[in-house]
């Protein structure tokens, strides 16, 4: 399976802050997304839209994947946002991020737009993705048709401030537990938009802790959601983004067993290798549904840069 460019720390960096647009492109962020949404005022909006084009176009941003996020649909502001940054830096911009996404409409709307674009300014027709925020109840009760609404969409994103108020949580603390519920209020639309993601293909993003000075608690809601199957999460704070790429990355022990299993299960299912279905590596059984769980941890290692340590070897004959 593969989905993708990787996106473990997602960096959100507003598009009225001109100082965080250049200091953001050395950062060691997977992904920039240069927002013109809820990180700037309504009168900042404009000269925002700018500020973005000029950083795409003339910064220097490496392998980092580039998306801007517009306004949502309800807003006066959307058709605009996209508008000036397509045609200011399109060559420059790899996806598009939609908030607020409440059913497959919405999708299709932004997809079209996209594609006359593309066209009118001789831009390959399906190059710039969409990346889809899931941020109230009827954007995850639609996410499967969301996610199967275009081939552009790239990933599903959980936008956990909007969607606490959309179901009135009764907490101000954006992505934590709460101490009066005896579970983890979140793990359901995790999952919802998980099932959602990987059915079609798509990778799944986990949305921002805004308590940007509380490292350990970005830590013990990252590995929550990673522990899910999550491919990485947003980040708010330079101090973040090395616990994301950590946490959304196997641990060597893992990345390494996990490169030996696909190696003996190849060597032992070859003409060589006896051609069996099950064998043991070491005290482990190892078969095809081994040898898929050990593709998905080694994909992330291999997507993280990681460096084997351990190699198999066939045993003697």
């Amino acid at each position: 399976m593969s989905l993708g460019r990787p996106r473990r720390s997602c960096l959100a960096v507003p598009g009225s802050n001109v100082k965080m647009l250049t200091k953001a492109q050395g950062l060691p962020a997977d992904q920039v997304f240069l927002d013109l949404e809820d990180a700037v005022a309504p009168l900042a909006k404009p000269m925002a839209r700018k500020n973005i084009v000029a950083a795409l176009c003339d910064g220097d941003w490496g392998d980092k994947t580039r998306v801007v996020r517009v306004n949502d649909l309800t807003t006066p502001w959307t058709y605009q946002d996209v508008i000036e940054i397509v045609e200011g830096a399109g060559p420059h911009l790899d996806c598009i991020m939609l908030p607020k996404v409440q059913s497959a409409a919405h999708i299709e709307w932004l997809d079209l737009t996209l594609t006359q674009l593309e066209k009118s300014l001789g831009l390959q027709v399906g190059r710039i993705g969409i990346e889809a925020q899931i941020e109230n109840a009827a954007g995850l009760v639609n996410v499967d048709a969301i996610a199967a609404a275009s081939p552009r969409v790239e990933t599903i994103i959980f936008g956990p401030a909007d969607f606490m108020a959309s179901l009135n949580m009764k907490s101000l603390v954006v992505g934590a537990l709460h101490p009066d519920y005896p579970g983890d209020p979140f793990h359901y639309i995790l999952m919802r938009i998980l099932m959602a993601a990987r059915m079609h293909d798509k990778q799944a993003i986990d949305g921002p802790y805004l308590q940007i000075r509380d490292l350990a608690g970005f830590q013990e809601v990252a590995k929550r959601s990673a522990a899910l199957g999550f491919d990485g999460k947003w980040v708010l704070h330079p101090d973040q983004i090395a616990a994301a790429n950590e946490v959304y990355s196997p641990a060597q022990e893992d990345y390494d067993h996990a490169e030996l299993i696909l190696d003996a299960y190849e060597y032992y299912t070859s003409e060589e290798g006896g051609k069996l279905g099950a064998v043991m590596l070491g005290d482990e059984m190892i078969d095809e549904a081994s040898r898929k769980m050990a593709l998905v941890v080694a994909a992330k290692g291999r997507a993280a840069g990681m460096h084997r340590t351990q190699f198999f070897t066939p045993p003697p004959r």
